[in-house]
């Protein structure tokens, strides 16, 4: 089913900022590895982009095609057994508006690291990582559910939060705060009430009825 975009203005991305001379106090040594970050990029010279370190973390981009190699290679040659979380990120620019994160752990070596690879909103497929971290396959889900982007051999993927028929991804920056009105109809109150088709109806101008002050059911009375 084909899903909505609505319309939005970009905005400019700023990189993040650094004051020289000073200490990050959330700084931790766990994220430092660039053992690792060396053995990937001699591993995969084609595939590892950018190695940024920030708050003593590394975080390595890697190609979107790749990044199943790079995971496998990161756990079994690495020790990055554990997945700790993924996502997504709304660049909220055109052309790679999307992100996808990678946060892995080694618990043998107590070190951290994090994958990010660009997706354009025009192609937003991602390669599952599901055959190397069961454990990606909720998350892959979620980012699905939440931002629109999918995940190329997932064995289910599936909203997690949102019915399957809901035409929107409500992570998505353009996505209204409130919500939009009768996308989501909620069930009544009463078995004989009406759909309620705004969920946010005070905030867009209506009054709706409180459960205290609708007629008594029907059903109440048999």
């Amino acid at each position: 089913m084909a899903t909505r975009t609505l319309a939005f203005h970009f905005t400019p991305v700023d990189g993040p900022r650094a004051v020289e001379g000073t200490r990050n106090p959330h700084a931790k040594a766990t994220t430092f590895d660039p053992d690792t970050v060396e053995a990937l990029q001699a591993a995969f010279p084609d595939a590892v982009g950018e190695v940024f370190l920030y708050a003593n973390e590394h975080t390595v981009y890697v190609d979107r095609s790749r990044i199943v190699d790079v995971c496998r290679f990161l756990k079994e040659d690495r020790g990055f057994e554990y997945l700790a979380d993924m996502g997504g990120i709304d660049l909220f620019v055109e052309g790679t508006r999307y992100e996808v994160f990678y946060n892995l752990v080694s618990l043998s070596r107590s070190r951290r690291l994090r994958l990010k690879i660009r997706v354009n909103e025009d192609d937003a497929v991602v390669p599952s990582i599901t055959g190397i971290y069961r454990a990606a396959g909720w998350n892959e889900r979620e980012c699905w559910d939440m931002f629109g982007i999918r995940f190329d051999g997932h064995p289910d993927l599936r909203r997690m939060y949102m019915p399957e028929d809901f035409e929107y991804h409500p992570l998505r920056k353009e996505f209204p705060l409130l919500g939009v009105p009768g996308s989501l109809p909620l069930p009544p109150q009463t078995p004989e009430a009406g759909l309620t088709l705004d969920p946010f109806a005070a905030a867009h101008g209506s009054r709706p009825v409180k459960s205290f002050e609708e007629a008594e059911s029907d059903l109440a009375r048999q």
